[in-house]
């Protein structure tokens, strides 16, 4: 698959989406009290000089940002069955971001990730691996939502699956039931160290793998000695846990490993991670020391 297939740039920058929240006043703030953190995360990332934002995720964790509003779940207890949402869950800030800048990832919490975030309080599932099933068919009718909605990319969150308590097996069913049910690209975000899991990882049918490589330096090693098969990497060279913001030079060094061993047209440069956790001045200076690393190493290809 071409790069340009979504993007015709080398090196194109993105997020792994979330962005620390930061909340607004006035009336607006009264009747949606996050819609000022969603502003601020869009125009944060564009002036960082992002090439394909997010909404930056601000309205609850990965996992209750969802199954909150998935027929069948009450807080984090699974009481029925696994329903699609009634009304679409990222699509409104989506369209904000698409208002303010033409190339918006959307984003949804992997199927696997949200079954083991959850607990099963009903006969209805004998197994996280059934329930997640059912969770990857309700997120088909968000994923189409994000895709009407223009997006540039679809990213499905799947962290758990390098931990080895899920099933790889049912999670590429589960993720390639979303994916193969749109025709915009879709990536598939796995954090953590994936050595154990990379052989099976790099089965499931998506357009682009996104792995942290920053805080797990032996991933590169890992990757380096692996067929993609075509697809493209997500590569994250900035570190999401900390608020320290790693130097232009730092960042740089990072991305020529990368391109030591891929080619520079397969890869997409983020954070490791999303960066929800961080302040606000930590992560816009890591984004932008970001950007700035990559137009020095584009200078240099």
């Amino acid at each position: 698959m071409a790069k340009a297939y979504f993007i015709n740039k080398v090196l194109a920058t993105t997020v792994v989406g979330s962005y620390p929240v930061v909340k607004g006043g006035g009336l607006r703030s009264l009747l949606d009290p996050l819609h000022a953190a969603v502003e601020t995360a869009v125009a944060d990332q564009i002036a960082a000089g992002i090439d394909i934002i997010s909404d930056g995720q601000v309205r609850g964790d990965m996992i209750t940002a969802f199954a909150g509003k998935l027929p069948g779940v009450k807080g984090q207890d699974v009481i029925g069955k696994i329903q699609p949402a009634a009304g679409a869950i990222t699509v409104a800030d989506t369209k904000y971001a698409r208002s303010k800048f033409p190339k918006v990832k959307g984003i949804i919490t992997g199927p696997s990730t949200l079954a083991h975030g959850l607990h099963i309080s009903t006969p209805m599932y004998r197994n996280k691996e059934e329930l997640a099933l059912d969770l990857a068919a309700a997120l088909i009718v968000e994923a189409k939502s994000l895709e009407a909605a223009g997006v540039t990319l679809i990213q499905i969150d799947e962290p758990i699956l390098s931990t080895g308590i899920a099933d790889l097996a049912i999670g590429k069913q589960a993720v390639e039931a979303i994916a193969s049910s749109v025709q915009v690209p879709v990536c598939m975000h796995v954090c953590g160290n994936i050595a154990n899991v990379i052989d099976e990882i790099l089965k499931y049918n998506v357009n682009v793998f996104d792995f942290e490589f920053s805080k797990n330096h032996a991933n590169l090693d890992v990757l380096s000695r692996r067929d993609l098969g075509g697809r493209m990497l997500g590569y994250g060279c900035v570190d999401s846990s900390t608020d320290e913001v790693e130097s232009v030079p730092e960042i740089r060094k990072r991305i020529e490993n990368a391109v030591s061993y891929f080619d520079p047209k397969i890869l997409l440069i983020d954070p490791d991670c999303g960066m929800r956790m961080r302040s606000r001045e930590a992560a816009f200076g890591k984004l932008k020391n970001m950007v700035a690393a990559v137009r020095e190493v584009r200078l240099q290809l």
